[in-house]
């Protein structure tokens, strides 16, 4: 039995005084009464001084890259061998941990990488947050991230590429349902995927109950995505206030990424960058204060995901999307809720995302309270997943 003793309990239900017990990988009792209910002191093994600190969940990212790491130029990734990304993918996802992200949803990598990482973590090869993984992109044939997605033509088509994925293992699917900024001469706004297409994609998650998510900029893929019944809405840069209240009626979920605009926007061609993702990513950038004006507005369910990987996006700096999400109009409580409870929900995780008896360990432990402090979570003092201490 482990004790995080003396510290500020904070999770969606609020912050309050309390210790935390946990017991082969769960927690097993929170409160100022905690020990005793785990049989008192003699039955505690070891513990953790958490004295004038908070005790959080750990963070969920619901949309990662991890084949990617970050460089200017994306593209430039291509011909890296698949033992190469295997290396890369093993030092993001310890980046990601050391961080205090104890669960990261891979949305499309080189053939099966994603997936054999997420089995790695599970066996222990690897340190890591747990991994969720589409697999592969479903996307038109040369449609947006053409060289690591499955190309697909017609319903039929698409149909089978995403029953190839599930075939595979994956934990959810992706689409392309628009342009984007990384694929050059894409239009970033413009549908790619026909709304026929989409319910095709759609119809083959559905007998698994799997979840499925959608790339989409413009307003016109966002709301053929959401009528196609997607999960979430990936970017959803161009979003106008019809497609807003679309997705707060369905509960379609909004994944807003704006790490990845940020990382290209802040650093630009100077640093590398291709010129037309610039050019394009700062038009984006224009149009996505309105998008978070009309998802706030219409009550848009929102959670965390940073497109870690893209150009200085880096799984180290995943807990500055907190941040991000706090200067476009979320409050800190909401922002934890995003990166926590709504992320699970999305993921399908009933186990992870408080700080509560049942719930895996994923715990971190921080000098502030977050919701007081949106940044505290940028420098974790203590991360523990399944109740191991990993950083």
């Amino acid at each position: 039995m482990h004790v995080l003793r003396g510290g500020r309990v904070v999770d969606a239900d609020g912050t309050r005084e309390g210790d935390v017990a946990v017991a082969d990988g769960e927690i097993v009792a929170v409160g100022p009464d905690a020990v005793e209910e785990i049989g008192g002191e003699e039955a505690v093994d070891a513990e953790t001084d958490a004295s004038g600190s908070v005790v959080a969940p750990g963070l969920i990212d619901a949309h990662v890259h991890v084949m990617m790491d970050g460089r200017p130029d994306v593209a430039t990734a291509v011909s890296d061998s698949d033992y190469t990304a295997s290396y890369r993918a093993a030092g993001n996802l310890r980046d990601a941990l050391e961080a205090g992200v104890t669960t990261v949803r891979d949305l499309g990598s080189r053939g099966t990488l994603a997936l054999d990482a997420g089995e790695a973590v599970a066996a222990g090869d690897i340190d890591g947050p747990r991994v969720l993984a589409c697999g592969r992109n479903v996307i038109m044939t040369g449609g947006h991230g053409n060289w690591f997605g499955r190309e697909a033509d017609g319903p039929s088509e698409i149909r089978k590429a995403a029953r190839e994925q599930l075939k595979a293992g994956a934990d959810v699917l992706k689409c392309m349902a628009t342009g984007g900024v990384l694929t050059e001469g894409a239009v970033t706004g413009a549908p790619e995927l026909t709304p026929e297409e989409l319910a095709a994609f759609t119809d083959a998650a559905a007998p698994t109950d799997t979840p499925t998510a959608a790339h989409a900029h413009g307003e016109v893929g966002i709301k053929n995505a959401v009528e196609a019944g997607i999960s979430s809405i990936e970017h959803g840069t161009f979003m106008d206030r019809e497609a807003a209240e679309m997705m707060a009626e369905r509960g379609t979920y909004w994944v807003p990424t704006a790490s990845a605009l940020r990382g290209i926007v802040d650093n630009g061609v100077e640093a590398g960058i291709p010129a037309d993702a610039v050019e394009k990513a700062e038009d984006a950038a224009d149009r996505f204060d309105d998008a978070w004006d009309h998802a706030l507005a219409a009550g848009v369910p929102v959670a965390m995901g940073t497109d870690a990987g893209t150009p200085f996006n880096f799984f180290a700096d995943i807990p500055r999307e907190l941040a991000y999400m706090v200067d476009y109009g979320l409050s800190p409580e909401r922002a934890l809720e995003a990166a926590t409870v709504n992320a699970a929900d999305l993921l399908g995780l009933d186990d992870v995302g408080r700080v509560e008896a049942g719930y895996r360990a994923d715990l971190v432990v921080l000098d502030a309270d977050p919701t007081e402090d949106v940044t505290a979570w940028q420098e974790p003092k203590a991360v523990f997943a399944a109740g191991d201490r990993v950083a």
